[in-house]
């Protein structure tokens, strides 16, 4: 028994992890997550899309669809919106607005609709896999 407790009072405290904390590792995560998956919603809601969308159009499809988990900030879309057209998966074109300053309207491309299949495949593999991990976990 000496020995234990000599070798417990000799081993580093672990660290407590408070509860704010904890919201920063989940906000951390959550920011991670999105990273990842931002351009695959994006791609899905133009695909679906039976005509070209603006970016608040395309944030509330978001906002809607995504029961408000891939709503953030609207700003935030617009330099994966130039990403995802400089790599050719959309088109976009400016048009005057009667309400406001002109507005940029994103379409999906052939490529884009067939990264979009290609990601989307990719994408329920790896969440199948993660589902399968988690299966034991009580939510």
């Amino acid at each position: 028994m000496e020995l234990n407790s000599s070798v417990e009072s000799s081993l580093p405290a672990r660290p407590t992890t408070s509860m704010t904390d904890l919201d920063s590792l989940l906000r951390k995560f959550q920011k991670e997550l999105s990273a990842g998956t931002v351009s695959l919603a994006l791609l899905a809601v133009l695909g679906s899309a039976g005509e070209p969308l603006y970016g608040y159009q395309i944030a509330k499809q978001l906002e809607r669809i995504g029961g408000g988990v891939l709503a953030g900030k609207q700003s935030a879309l617009y330099p994966v919106l130039r990403n995802l057209e400089g790599a050719g998966l959309l088109d976009s074109h400016v048009e005057p607005s009667m309400t406001g300053p002109p507005r940029r309207y994103y379409r999906i491309t052939d490529a884009g609709r067939t990264v979009l299949h290609e990601w989307a495949a990719a994408w329920r593999a790896t969440r199948d896999s993660v589902d399968s991990v988690l299966g034991g976990l009580e939510p």
